[in-house]
């Protein structure tokens, strides 16, 4: 199990705190994952020694930069923040197949059903507006056959949802034939297989990398970024891409 430390902290002051959440680590404590007892909201609440409020979400599986509000009073404002669009985030994805250098999902998703949290309303809900964009980074080809094709090709994205809805950038992916590898619900299963063997693959090749907003209280403009893990890093390098290239902002 993934373990925070003063090491992961990006940024902090009396009103906030954001951490580069290791993959692998949920948010806060979950009925729907209820055999779980860690939690990214748990360590830093012992680690700083105070209570913390999450102002947003992460996948489990999803690495990177988490924000979390130090009183209710900051959590309401940082909450409205992410609802109104007034934060801009960006992600690393590793995804099969060669992308385009550029592209623009514009595809509505309804938002995930879960029979334990909710068992009727979301079922019911019609599929929602969500929009991501993408800008491609790299490119690779692994001598790897893997069906039906002789090699395996995989990109490098930095990609950036402009909505956000239930596993979006994971959804969309798969909707454009470009899953992100490591991707156990929405990916490739012949892919993740092979990398993980390969490459030693063993997680999500998701990361949230940068994220800016204005500072609750000050209003100055925070610009923070989260490199990826070196779990992250190892299997691009394996791949053949070059992370102190084409993960810089």
């Amino acid at each position: 199990m993934p373990n925070l430390t003063d090491n992961d902290i990006i940024f902090a002051d009396e009103h906030l705190v954001v951490i580069n959440k290791p993959a692998g680590l949920l948010v806060h404590p979950s009925y729907i994952d209820k055999n779980e007892t860690e939690s990214a909201m748990k360590q830093l609440r012992d680690l700083l020694g105070r209570w913390v409020f999450p102002v947003h979400r992460l996948d489990k599986p999803t690495s990177g930069i988490l924000v979390f509000a130090l009183s209710s009073e900051i959590a309401k404002v940082l909450t409205a923040a992410f609802t109104g669009r007034e934060v801009q985030k960006t992600y690393l994805a590793l995804v099969r197949g060669w992308a385009k250098e550029h592209d623009t999902i514009d595809y509505a998703i309804k938002d995930l059903w879960d029979k334990i949290s909710d068992p009727e309303k979301l079922k019911l809900l019609p599929a929602r507006e969500a929009i991501t964009e993408y800008h491609r980074l790299a490119v690779t080809e692994v001598p790897v056959a893997v069906r039906p094709h002789p090699t395996s090709r995989y990109s490098l994205l930095r990609v950036t949802p402009h909505t956000g809805r239930n596993r979006q950038i994971r959804r969309h992916m798969k909707h454009i034939f470009h899953p992100v590898v490591g991707d156990h619900q929405h990916g490739d299963g012949y892919h993740n297989r092979m990398l993980a063997e390969y490459a030693g693959c063993r997680r999500l090749m998701l990361h949230a990398h940068s994220i800016c907003f204005a500072h609750p209280v000050t209003s100055a403009k925070l610009l923070l970024v989260a490199d990826p893990g070196q779990d992250f890093s190892d299997v691009l390098t394996r791949i053949g891409i070059n992370t102190m290239e084409t993960c810089a902002l």
